[in-house]
């Protein structure tokens, strides 16, 4: 028999399917996205507490919440490749260490810059958790449709996390102070740590070609400048060094492709991009992190400083919002065996657009308003994140599981990095001029300072004024603050509306659990002769 007559026959065998063990070790593999959405939650709902004990500006506080963002996004496609090299069970348990200890130096921070130093280490840690749990899930279940289901029950871990998350982080705020939060890391990674090495199998590339160190140092680089000098540009306006930062990091991320296209083992086998599952999936992820991820702040401040809600108190009304998305992310892998992904993708884009819209609508006492959008946005976001990741890993053959996972982890954490700095520092802008251009004019210039820092610092300074000057005050932050809200969700309901035109357009012939791998090279023409002769006389399903 001929060897590509043996091909055809290998592409159409059925695969094994999951059993007990994946299923239980897919529990396992939940616990980082727990703990991800977990310290994500309960960060937003700490930079009231941190904010006053700590005294950061608000560039520090932007790199407070946004750093971890950025040094995972920069890491990701070195420790995916990584793991595709050394294993992806060892990467994950040598992360899982590290991220516990950069959580207990957080947690004791005495500074902003010890504290952004940090959050730096945890990024950089993070990095090895995501690509390996998603590569693993690649590995563990072969079979499309139980691996659409399992990605599902995956991404639905995000959700448990923020809704876990701002219950037990709440309590904590209001009972401890603002570092304990970041321990809730601790026990989390100390159960990975026990239950991998029993319950997660071991994969390896096993011809993984050299690692090429150079290339690790350039798409950290990179993305890194590029991310830096869109935050000055969104915070300080145009200007030469900003520019010149950008067009430096574009410089690199350019000579890191030329480079992947001579290497004989690639970062990344950049043939991926030109499967059209791959490439519309991963755009339309990191799009629609960005959208929604400024807006996640803001809604969490909002309901602390604006409706003047305890910590607890705002966590157990961020819960509707984390139930919607696990109803949405675990209907996914159902509706999609009857309706085309596309659909559901464009759909779900589609409700996210509508509940931004909605935002758009907020003023001072909303919070019947912001409740239902954010719960209506989380559910059809659980459609289109569990729908658009099964894409782009069943796009990439199983040895490049890890690089691919890394791809869309990269596109998820460089979206929600960016859509914080650059949605976060345009709403900062709005509020900066318009309280600016309302603050009473018997305010004093330290203060008037400090009001147009934040609004956490706004709150402060009314707090030390009486009578209607400090009501002054607070209505003119508040709403200077409301219209910084309404403006980025504006921005995000655009870029919604965009991508569900875009997924319409280049997903609508995708099928799910789809198999990328032999789109990776032309097929020879003797495979496509003997395939059709063999479906002919019944030799192939």
């Amino acid at each position: 028999m001929s060897e590509s007559l043996k091909r055809s026959f290998v592409k159409k065998e059925t695969p094994p399917p999951a059993g007990r063990r994946e299923w239980i070790g897919l529990a396992v593999l939940m616990l980082p996205t727990l703990l991800i959405a977990m310290d994500l939650t309960v960060l937003h709902l700490a930079v009231p507490s941190l904010s006053a004990a700590l005294q950061p500006s608000s560039a520090e506080l932007l790199w407070i919440v946004d750093i971890y963002g950025f040094m995972i996004a920069g890491s990701l496609i070195t420790m995916g490749t990584l793991g595709d090299r050394i294993g992806r069970r060892k990467l994950l348990l040598l992360g899982a260490a590290a991220f516990g200890v950069a959580s207990t130096v957080a947690a004791f921070a005495t500074s902003a810059a010890m504290l952004i130093a940090a959050r730096a280490l945890l990024g950089v840690a993070g990095a090895t958790l995501m690509p390996s749990t998603m590569s693993l899930i690649r590995n563990m279940f072969l079979d499309a449709r139980q691996r659409t289901a399992a990605i599902g029950i995956w991404v639905s871990g995000f959700s448990v996390g923020s809704a876990i998350g701002p219950l037990v982080g709440g309590a904590l705020l209001e009972n401890y102070w603002w570092g304990s939060v970041f321990l809730l890391g601790v026990p989390v990674m100390v159960v990975l740590l026990i239950a991998g090495p029993i319950l997660l199998p071991e994969h390896r590339d096993p011809n993984p070609g050299r690692f090429d160190l150079v290339s690790a140092g350039m798409s950290l680089t990179a993305v890194l400048l590029i991310i830096y000098g869109l935050k000055q540009v969104a915070e300080q306006g145009g200007g030469w060094l900003p520019a010149a930062i950008i067009v430096a990091g574009v410089g690199i991320g350019a000579a890191f492709v030329q480079r992947q296209r001579r290497l004989a083992d690639p970062l990344i086998d950049l043939r991926l991009f030109r499967v059209p599952a791959f490439s519309a999936s991963l755009a339309t992820y990191t799009l629609g992190i960005f959208a929604a991820f400024g807006t996640f702040l803001f809604i969490a401040q909002y309901l602390q400083l604006v409706l003047g809600l305890s910590p607890l108190q705002a966590g157990l009304w961020s819960v509707p919002g984390a139930v919607a998305f696990i109803i949405g992310s675990n209907s996914a892998p159902k509706v999609v065996q009857r309706i085309r992904p596309a659909f559901l993708v464009a759909g779900g884009l589609a409700v996210g657009a509508f509940s931004l819209g909605l935002l758009t609508q907020v003023g001072l006492s909303s919070l019947t308003l912001i409740v239902f959008a954010n719960t209506l946005m989380s559910l059809g976001f659980g459609f289109t994140f569990t729908l658009t990741v099964d894409m782009v890993v069943s796009a990439a053959p199983p040895e490049r599981a890890g690089a691919a996972s890394a791809l869309a982890e990269t596109g998820a954490e460089l979206g929600g990095a960016l859509g914080i700095a650059v949605l976060g520092s345009l709403a900062t802008a709005v509020y900066r001029s318009q309280v600016t251009a309302n603050l009473p004019p018997q305010i004093s210039g330290e203060m008037a300072h400090a009001v147009r820092e934040t609004l956490g610092g706004a709150v402060a300074a009314a707090g030390q004024l009486s009578g209607p000057l400090g009501s002054a005050l607070l209505d003119a932050a508040y709403n200077a603050f409301v219209s910084g809200l309404q403006v980025i969700s504006l921005i995000g309901a655009v870029i919604m509306i965009g991508l569900a035109a875009l997924t319409l357009t280049l997903l609508r012939h995708v099928a799910i659990g789809s198999e990328g791998e032999e789109n990776l090279e032309p097929e020879p023409e003797e495979h496509v002769v003997v395939t059709a002769v063999a479906q002919q006389v019944g030799l192939m399903e």
